[in-house]
């Protein structure tokens, strides 16, 4: 997501500084004569420095996934690195820090009762609950600093090289991808709108607070992914119990804690995926885009297959 970000902003003209750690940067965002490359680790705070240095704007993704037993390191990757990331910032004078957040943080939502702003919640997972103690830290160092706060609370995003889409996609072309029986809201976003919308973010001024951003119809999971598994002309994901479903992801943490492997899935991040969730856009409207190229699934779903033009 990150390198996809970087991406649309150099091709739009803007001086990007990407920062890495162990991953290199995409070949031709490392050729880009406006890219600048940085290697840093989120962990040391003394490598950070020179990330912000004259930065106008700080967006942060990073996040650690397929890892077994998540609740352990969760609050050290999502909560205390961006603290560092956060006090670096603020201590170079960066006048806006962009969390990339998502709505679950808000619990179970639905369209009729949509996440809006509220950091009042208590949701089920690690992920969620780290996330949201991020918002709270964002907004609480930044208070009476220079460094304005901002949190995008990206429904799903969809669109081709998403990780969790190509795993979806790989998955059913193994015939292994299950999903839940019982109807689960999602919202979704496409990559080309989520990119602008967080590009508004950067450049707009007055921009400040909680943005929860999504397309104009909210569907189910299991709509989502028949739909994605018809254009890829691949069989439905198999419906199956939810007991099922969380019983393999606890042999995949077994498996992975016992050979020190990735964990494809884990009981945390299977109990997120099961949370619904929908976004109030109304902010997204009004003061980031009025209007997404692909204001809903169905016509956007092409794009998990073709480049849109």
């Amino acid at each position: 997501m990150g390198s996809r970000l970087g991406r649309h902003l150099a091709h739009s003209g803007e001086q990007v500084r990407l920062m890495i750690h162990r991953t290199p940067a995409p070949a031709d965002l490392a050729r880009a004569t406006n890219v600048e490359i940085v290697t840093a680790d989120l962990e040391r705070p003394e490598t950070l420095a020179a990330a912000v240095e004259n930065v106008n704007c700080v967006v942060h993704f990073a996040g650690v996934l397929f890892r077994a037993k998540p609740e352990k390191f969760l609050p050290t990757t999502n909560v205390r690195w961006f603290e560092n990331l956060l006090d670096a910032a603020i201590a170079a004078r960066v006048a806006r820090v962009i969390l990339i957040s998502f709505p679950h943080v808000e619990g179970p939502t639905t369209p009729d009762r949509p996440a809006t702003d509220r950091m009042d919640r208590d949701p089920i997972s690690a992920h969620a609950t780290t996330r949201l103690q991020a918002e709270r830290s964002l907004f609480a160092r930044t208070r009476g600093t220079s460094t304005t706060p901002v949190v995008i609370r990206a429904a799903t995003v969809y669109g081709r090289g998403i990780l969790m889409v190509e795993a979806a996609h790989l998955l059913l072309k193994l015939r292994l991808l299950g999903v839940w029986r019982e109807p689960t809201w999602y919202h979704f976003i496409q990559l080309d709108d989520f990119n602008e919308a967080v590009t508004a973010a950067i450049r707009k001024t007055g921009i400040n607070g909680i943005y929860p951003i999504g397309d104009d119809q909210p569907i189910t999971i299991q709509e989502f992914l028949d739909g994605a598994a018809d254009v890829w002309k691949l069989p439905h994901p198999w419906r199956m119990p939810w007991w099922m479903i969380l019983s393999a992801a606890t042999a995949c943490e077994f498996f992975a804690s016992i050979f020190a492997t990735i964990s494809p899935l884990t009981r945390d991040f299977v109990r997120l995926g099961r949370v619904d969730h929908a976004c109030d856009t109304t902010r997204m409207r009004a003061e980031l885009i009025d209007q997404l190229k692909w204001p809903t699934f169905e016509s956007g779903k092409f794009t998990l297959i073709a480049d849109p033009p």
